[in-house]
C-alpha cells in the first residue's frame, strides 16, 4: 500500500495572496511544511498539488528546488487536482494537507495514518469533530473512496472541497476521528489572514532556531507562556473556502 500526502497550494488565496511562499527567517511557509511531512513515517512520497495558473509557477519553482513532487490541475475543482494527484503517484492511501498549515506536526499525521491502517477505514480525520488546534488538520482516506468521489459528486461544494462527499456518507463509508489528549480547539495555527500570519511568524522565530523539529506539544507550551499572542488572530472567522 503506498501512501501519498497530498498537499494543495495556490497563490491566488482570497484574504492573503501569496501565503503560502510567505517569509519567516528568509524561508517560504510552504518549505517548513514540506520540511515537516518529510518527517512523517509511515509516508511514501509527498506531492503539491497546485494549480495550472501561470501565478502558480513559483509554487513549482519551489518543489523544483526542494525535489517535490507536483501536479497542476484546475483552480476550483479541488477534487479532480487531488485524484489527479493521487493518479498520476498512484496513491493507495491519500493523506491530505492544506498549504495554510506549516506547523503541522508530523507526529499527527502519523497518528491519523495508523489509525487508518489498522482499522481499515475508508476515511479517518482530526478535524471533523475538532480537538486538535486549527493547523493540525489530516485527513487520510483510501484512493477507491477518492475516485468514488471524482466521479460521482455533482454539487459544487464537494468538488471544491474535496471530502464532504465521503464523510456525509456515513452509511457508505467507514468512518473514524482522531481525538487529542485535551480540547485545544481554540487555537489558530493556520493561515488565512495577515492577522494569521503575524501569529505563526512569532511561533517559528521563537522556536525553530533552538528546535527545528519542534512539536505541537512545544508550540502549546509556548503560548501558555505567552498567552496574548493567542489573541493575535483570535477574531478571524475560518474561510469556508480550499486552498
Amino acid at each position: 500500500m503506498k501512501t501519498v500526502i497530498i498537499v494543495q497550494a495556490r497563490m491566488t488565496s482570497t484574504r492573503l495572496p501569496g501565503k503560502v511562499l510567505k517569509k519567516v527567517l528568509d524561508k517560504p511557509l510552504l518549505e517548513y511544511q514540506i520540511e515537516r511531512l518529510k518527517r512523517v513515517k509511515l509516508a511514501d512520497e509527498i506531492v503539491i498539488a497546485t494549480t495550472i495558473n501561470s501565478t502558480d509557477l513559483p509554487i513549482i519553482e519551489l518543489c523544483d528546488r526542494l525535489s517535490i513532487p507536483y501536479f497542476r490541475g484546475s483552480e476550483e475543482d479541488v477534487l479532480a487536482r487531488y485524484y489527479g494527484a493521487a493518479k498520476e503517484h498512484q496513491a493507495d492511501v491519500v493523506v491530505r494537507v492544506t498549504s495554510d498549515c506549516p506547523l503541522i506536526d508530523p507526529q499527527v499525521i502519523d497518528k491519523g495514518i495508523q489509525f487508518f491502517l489498522d482499522y481499515r477505514y475508508d476515511y479517518v480525520s482530526n478535524c471533523l469533530g475538532r480537538t486538535y488546534p486549527r493547523g493540525m488538520d489530516t485527513e487520510v482516506f483510501s484512493f477507491l473512496a477518492l475516485h468514488q468521489a471524482f466521479v460521482e459528486a455533482i454539487a459544487q461544494p464537494d468538488r471544491e472541497h474535496v471530502t464532504p462527499f465521503i464523510y456525509m456518507h456515513p452509511k457508505r463509508y467507514r468512518l473514524a476521528q482522531v481525538v487529542y489528549s485535551e480540547n485545544q480547539s481554540s487555537h489558530r495555527w493556520t493561515v488565512d489572514t495577515a492577522d494569521d500570519f503575524e501569529l505563526i511568524r512569532r511561533i517559528v522565530e521563537a522556536l525553530y532556531p533552538q528546535i527545528p523539529k519542534f512539536t505541537l506539544e512545544d508550540c502549546l507550551d509556548l503560548l501558555r507562556e505567552y498567552p496574548d499572542w493567542s489573541l493575535i488572530n483570535a477574531h478571524v472567522e475560518q474561510n469556508k473556502y480550499a486552498a
